[in-house]
């Protein structure tokens, strides 16, 4: 998944707006978009949006976090219409993931859902216990994890501190760390690294550089909050058909069976085999134009 775009499930007016986007995924937003007043109406519109749906393959629900005591009815509710997947907010470690993904499972069966139909993706760094327990998410065998994210409002709040970012617009240490944490665990578990949301939703620019650099350090799509990120967050995390040319290239050359090759005066070895097979099945051909 490239994008995934928040629309916050109380409103009818941004959810019917959200289908024509172009977003890999849409979540429908139950937790820090919705007002404490308007969350069983929330609930009940994204239950209604999903049985409405022709294709839910796409459609998520990000549910509140555990401890607000709300997590049990967002699931009740959204499980039996049977959304792509849930994500998970503000854990305090691997058991909160744990905890979710066995009653997604037992609510599966009380819907006669096949089992593992619904996915797992956490926002694994919104509070401080999260990030200091990042690497038990290693020992977690949880077959519906597909995905980790982070944020950086949410920790800065649960940390008394200021704003996340410098003047210059680039992430303070701490959270620097936890967005690499993430990065690490997610690509250990061989799962799905989604980067943090763009505030600036009108800094167009600003999004595709960061995205540019985000792809670079290893991401491989972005969470989005308004649709006009949609169409940037696709393009920068999609290879371009220069680079799966060269790809296909690498890979190529590696057809005589060696381990180490030349091409273009430069030498490739295995690892650059490793990272070219992963630019080609990335590479989305209806995205290039081809």
């Amino acid at each position: 998944m490239r994008s995934l775009l928040f629309v916050p499930a109380d409103s009818e007016r941004k959810l019917a707006k959200a289908q024509g986007t172009g977003a890999d995924a849409l979540i429908l937003d139950l937790e820090d978009s919705v007002a404490a007043a308007r969350k069983p109406v929330a609930r009940g519109l994204a239950a209604e949006y999903l049985k409405a749906a022709r294709e839910r393959a796409g459609i998520w629900v990000r549910i509140n976090d555990r401890g607000s005591g709300l997590a049990e009815e967002d699931l009740a509710a959204v499980i039996p219409v049977r959304p792509a997947g849930i994500i998970l907010p503000k854990i305090e470690g691997p058991r909160d993931i744990d905890a979710v993904a066995q009653r997604i499972g037992q609510l599966e069966i009380a819907a006669g859902l096949p089992a593992g139909t619904i996915a797992l993706l956490a926002l694994v760094t919104e509070t401080p216990a999260a990030v200091l327990r990042m690497p038990q998410l290693l020992e977690l065998p949880c077959t519906r994890l597909v995905g980790l994210s982070w944020g950086a409002e949410d920790l800065s709040a649960a940390l008394g501190a200021g704003d996340p970012r410098t003047a210059q617009g680039g992430w303070r240490p701490t959270y620097e760390f936890a967005r690499t944490q993430c990065l690490l665990a997610a690509h250990a578990l061989g799962i799905d690294a989604i980067d943090s949301v763009y505030v600036d939703f009108r800094d167009l620019q600003g999004l595709k550089a960061a995205c540019a650099s985000s792809r670079h350090d290893g991401f491989g799509g972005r969470l989005a909050i308004h649709p006009d990120q949609v169409p940037i967050i696709n393009e920068c995390y999609t290879p371009s058909e220069a680079e799966r040319q060269q790809a296909q290239r690498i890979v190529d050359a590696f057809g005589t069976g060696d381990g180490t090759v030349s091409l273009d005066g430069k030498m490739y070895d295995l690892p650059h085999l490793k990272a070219a097979r992963r630019v080609l099945r990335g590479f989305t051909p209806q995205e290039s134009g081809s």
